[in-house]
Parts: structure tokens; C-alpha cells; sequence
């Protein structure tokens, strides 16, 4: 693997500066979070190809509605009308005070609503964080702006009923949540957010959040966590729309990580139940099979040749994948995470 080498992002990010966060065909912009995960991996010499086929479908920033202050802040939340109008706001913020601090401050108040635009504001906020945590540049300074201002004007809480928290893992925690039943269940075929909004009428996923007990060591909980939805993905991942539902149940959670080390404990644990609250919703929304025990493992000669297959396949969604679960697994091994890379690069190369 190359040593890691930052230079292609800065290029890409200073040549996206005029581009807002959605494509032409209305999905996501993520182009920042594939070419950080690319160099986070050695990859460096693949952004710029991969770029150039992208950024055909990159689109402008959108236009601004009105300054938010300290004090208006509030109503923005969610308003994905005010994307640009919280751009303005972060990147102030991001002047006027240290990116840790401001980091640490907007992770507690967005935290509820991690969920926003599938969970693509805070995976795009944990790329910037693990960039600037490499070295401080305008572009990647700029680049949290843009993940916080994501993360706020998608901002989309989940239906919660607070009580009692279980003294229990994400791993023993899964089998109690409950899916949407199919018979009830409309067509899962357009926008996620769309489909997660059938939660808002089914009463029993109001007890999901804290259905899992996020007080104890931070790590040892998101390993848990993303461990659990490698084998949902496994068991559920079935067509291209239900392989990406559930890679951003891993890495949606995933995103925190780089965020931990910034953040207070309160802001730490209160986010990682949530992060499971989220990649819960996916279950239930999308979720068919509950048995999550039974997965081929892979045979990967090394870390980059499975690298080499997602960036072959090119896809946004199985680079940064690939790059999560080889992260994940790092940390603590797990068969279910080489099993789900190689799988998402599978189901993702005929597209």
C-alpha cells in the first residue's frame, strides 16, 4: 500500500469549490468522501481518473436564502432550502474559532438528527474531520463547513420514545428490533428518506434508541455496532438499491469515529446511540432476513487487492465502503466485514 498522500483531495476540493452537495440526477454528491477515502488508503494516484469521469455530474451551490445568526439558527434545522445559508454560517465559525471546537459544539446539536440525507451529512463530516486531523488546509477547513452545513439542513430526527436504557450491545440488541412487515410495507424504490418515513407510523421503533446501553468505551461500542450491520448488510444486501440502504448502516456509524476523539463523553455517547438508532431504521425499513448468522467468508490475498477491485469497479459507494470495513476490521477482526466489502463490490460493479 502507498504511504498516504492528501495532495489529490486538496486539488479535487479546491476544483469543487463553486459545487453543492447533490448530483445532477438528484443523489448525493460524494465525490469528498470517496477521493479522502482513496488517499486514506494509498490510493491517491486513482482520485484524479476517478474524478474526471465523476464530475460531469457535480452541480452548483445552491442559492442562499438568508443569514443565519446565533440566534435563528433553530429554525433552519432541516431546511434543505438553507444548505448554502449554513455553508455561510460553519465557514464563519470555522474563522473565527478552532474546527475542534466548533466540531464539538455542532456534533451535540446535530447528533438527533444523524440520519440526515441518509446519513451523508455526518459520513461527509467524518471524512473532513479525518483529512484535517492529517494537516490543516483552507480546502479541507472549507470541506467541514460544507459536511456541517449537510448535516443541518438534512437534519432528520427518528421517532423515539425515551425510557429506560438496556444494558445491552448493538450485537444482542438487533434481534429485538422489529421490521416494518411487507404486508404494510410500501414500495422501497425511491429516496431513502422517502421510505424512513414510514417509521413516523409504526409504533414499535419508537423504543429502538434506547434499545442499547452507549455509556461504556466508545470503541468497543462502534466496533459492535458496525460488526452487527456487516452481517445485516450480508444477510439483506440482495440488489444494488438494498446494498447501498445498508452500507450507509455502516457507514453511517463509522463516521463518528473520527469525531471521538473531539468531542466531550456526553456528545461521544449521546451520538453513538443514535448512530444505532439510525443504522436500526435501515433494518427496519428495508430488512427481510433476521438471520445474520450464516455468510461465505472471503478469501482476500491482501488489503489491497481489495482495494484495487472497489476502485476498479468505481463506485462511490463501494470505495468508501471498502475503505470503512478495512478500517473496522483493523480495529478489531471480523470475517463479516471482508465478507461485506467484497460483497458491495460485487453487487455494485454492474452498475
Amino acid at each position: 500500500m502507498n504511504p498516504t498522500d492528501y495532495s489529490a483531495l486538496d486539488e479535487t476540493l479546491e476544483a469543487m469549490d463553486a459545487m453543492g452537495p447533490d448530483l445532477s440526477n438528484g443523489f448525493s454528491n460524494h465525490a469528498p468522501m470517496a477521493i479522502e477515502a482513496m488517499c486514506a488508503v494509498g490510493r491517491g494516484d486513482a482520485v484524479m481518473p476517478w474524478f474526471e469521469r465523476y464530475r460531469h455530474s457535480l452541480t452548483p451551490r445552491r442559492a442562499r436564502v438568508a443569514r443565519l445568526t446565533d440566534e435563528s439558527w433553530r429554525v433552519a434545522l432541516g431546511d434543505q432550502r438553507r444548505t448554502e445559508d449554513w455553508f455561510e454560517f460553519f465557514r464563519n465559525e470555522l474563522e473565527e474559532h478552532a474546527w475542534q471546537s466548533v466540531l464539538d459544539t455542532w456534533a451535540a446539536r446535530l447528533a438527533p438528527g444523524l440520519m440526515a440525507a441518509a446519513t451523508h451529512g455526518v459520513i461527509r463530516t467524518g471524512h473532513a474531520t479525518r483529512a484535517l486531523a492529517v494537516e490543516e488546509t483552507p480546502a479541507r477547513r472549507r470541506e467541514l463547513a460544507d459536511g456541517l452545513a449537510y448535516w443541518a439542513a438534512e437534519y432528520l430526527p427518528l421517532p423515539a420514545s425515551r425510557h429506560a436504557v438496556a444494558r445491552v450491545k448493538p450485537s444482542q440488541a438487533i434481534a429485538r428490533v422489529q421490521m416494518i412487515p411487507l404486508e404494510i410495507r410500501r414500495s422501497n424504490s425511491g429516496a431513502f428518506t422517502d421510505a424512513l418515513a414510514q417509521l413516523d407510523s409504526f409504533p414499535p421503533f419508537n423504543e429502538t434508541l434506547d434499545a442499547v446501553d452507549s455509556s461504556g468505551d466508545a470503541g468497543a461500542f462502534l466496533s459492535d455496532l458496525t460488526a452487527t450491520f456487516a452481517r445485516v448488510f450480508l444477510a439483506n444486501a440482495h440488489d444494488v438499491y438494498t446494498t447501498i440502504a445498508f452500507v450507509h448502516a455502516v457507514t453511517g456509524p463509522s463516521a463518528l469515529r473520527p469525531l471521538i476523539p473531539y468531542l466531550r463523553d456526553k456528545t461521544v455517547h449521546d451520538a453513538l446511540a443514535y448512530a444505532w438508532q439510525t443504522a436500526a431504521a435501515m433494518y427496519a425499513t428495508f430488512g427481510t432476513r433476521t438471520d445474520l448468522s450464516r455468510f461465505g467468508e472471503t478469501k482476500v490475498e491482501s488489503k489491497d487487492e481489495l482495494i484495487d477491485r472497489a476502485i476498479v469497479c468505481g463506485d462511490e459507494h463501494a470505495i468508501k465502503f471498502t475503505e470503512v470495513c478495512l478500517r473496522e476490521h483493523a480495529l478489531k477482526p471480523d470475517p463479516a466485514f471482508l465478507a461485506a466489502a467484497a460483497h458491495a463490490i460485487q453487487m455494485l460493479s454492474a452498475t
